[in-house]
């Protein structure tokens, strides 16, 4: 994965977003505060919707960072592989929640397709960001969503903060 990414023109009937682009993203956080600079990026996720570059979770190149970090003994890349095989699935979920990372449908059959959603957390209080920004990814979210099959945007309440979810697939080979 590439930070430097530039931000391409947007499809038709599709937003550019802008913070895709890294320099541009880092300008905008030495002006704006930690708070108001995802807020604006969040905006420009939710306008710009999902990218469906790449959605399946084990080849996206914006999870690459993510794919590579050890938890619970294992790398996330493992842990998907194993799900795709179909083993030890009573440890799907706490794998991934080491993540952040929810497993929102899955096929849990000895045989066939996983089926798998997988839902990553892009909130403010992301496990994922820590990995991100020590790697130098400020603009991790808009990489993400880029990648992702959808983008679920849950506005923020009274009690509750802004919720941000990137939805991916994850399949047996076919």
């Amino acid at each position: 994965m590439t930070n430097k990414k530039q931000a391409a023109p947007a499809p038709t009937g599709r937003v550019a977003n802008p913070f895709l682009n890294a320099e541009f993203y880092s300008r905008m956080r030495d002006y704006t505060e930690r708070d108001a600079g995802f807020s604006k990026e969040i905006k420009a996720i939710g306008e710009s919707g999902a990218g469906k570059q790449s959605t399946d979770a084990r080849h996206a190149p914006s999870l690459a960072l993510l794919r590579a970090v050890v938890k619970k003994g294992l790398t996330l890349e493992e842990m998907m592989n194993r799900i795709v095989k179909g083993v030890e699935s009573g440890l799907w979920e706490p794998w991934l929640t080491a993540f952040g990372i929810e497993l929102r449908g899955v096929n849990y059959a000895k045989t066939g397709e996983r089926n798998a959603r997988l839902a990553i957390d892009m909130s403010m209080s992301s496990k994922a960001h820590t990995i991100f920004s020590a790697a130098g990814v400020g603009n991790w979210r808009s990489l993400v969503a880029e990648d992702c099959a959808q983008v679920q945007i849950d506005k923020p309440t009274e009690k509750t903060p802004a919720k941000v979810t990137a939805i991916f697939f994850l399949d047996a080979a076919a």
